[in-house]
């Protein structure tokens, strides 16, 4: 995985710990990129850590409850998977804040909390080494079907894509990038981060846009003729 000015490849590429950035809602996938506007004393002071060390963070959401609404605690409990992702982009506003933009690395799954007398919270992590490779087979993926439902979804909200940019995008990049940029909430969200394929992914992305369709539409199946 090349990623800005670096590359991972091996576990040994990779901290044993990281820096968590909570984002409820929030979806970084590897290859992706998100933009951040950090403005908390706390986030402040992790990105001038991480800008002056490997330029690596954590993006994970809240832990969900049952309802599927963000658990609230002073001590916020955090969902068990997140992404890592590399400063790539990063500017000052004048007035405070950051305006930066991270690349992502990989996967990593949480195992313990470490005190580091940081105003912020670090992870040890296990890395999945499988996103480095990207060895997906892309063929697997229903292309037809993807880009069917993503027209349904467009026509129905009377919105545009660059057509010809979505058909020069490879699988992975549709795939990674349908689901981050996808307005759905944050369970679907993570479903879609913890898929272990991009097959997977790309059939868990078909099966929640459907239903979004149906519940907001009415009938999905004519919806998508």
């Amino acid at each position: 995985m090349h990623v800005g000015n670096a590359r991972y490849v091996k576990r040994e590429d990779l901290p044993e710990k990281v820096p968590v950035f909570p984002l409820t809602g929030a979806l970084l996938l590897p290859g992706g990129q998100l933009p951040l506007n950090i403005f908390e004393p706390r986030y402040l002071a992790m990105f001038d850590a991480a800008l002056a060390g490997d330029r690596l963070i954590g993006i994970v959401q809240p832990s969900l409850l049952e309802t599927g609404e963000p658990a609230e605690s002073p001590r916020l409990p955090l969902s068990n998977v997140g992404c890592i992702g590399r400063i790539t982009s990063f500017a000052e506003t004048g007035d405070g804040r950051y305006i930066t933009s991270i690349s992502g690395v990989c996967r990593f799954r949480l195992l313990s909390e470490v005190g580091q007398g940081h105003p912020y919270r670090t992870f040890k992590i296990a890395p999945f080494m499988a996103d480095l490779s990207a060895e997906d087979d892309e063929s697997t993926v229903d292309r037809v079907e993807l880009l069917r439902v993503f027209r349904a979804y467009l026509d129905a909200n009377k919105l545009e894509a660059d057509w010809e940019s979505v058909e020069r995008a490879g699988n992975r990049t549709l795939v990674n990038s349908l689901s981050m940029m996808s307005p759905f909430g944050p369970a679907e969200k993570q479903a879609l981060l913890e898929a272990p394929d991009l097959k997977t992914r790309a059939e868990t992305l078909i099966a929640i846009t459907e239903i979004l369709l149906a519940r907001d539409f009415g009938d999905s199946d004519t919806i998508l003729q």
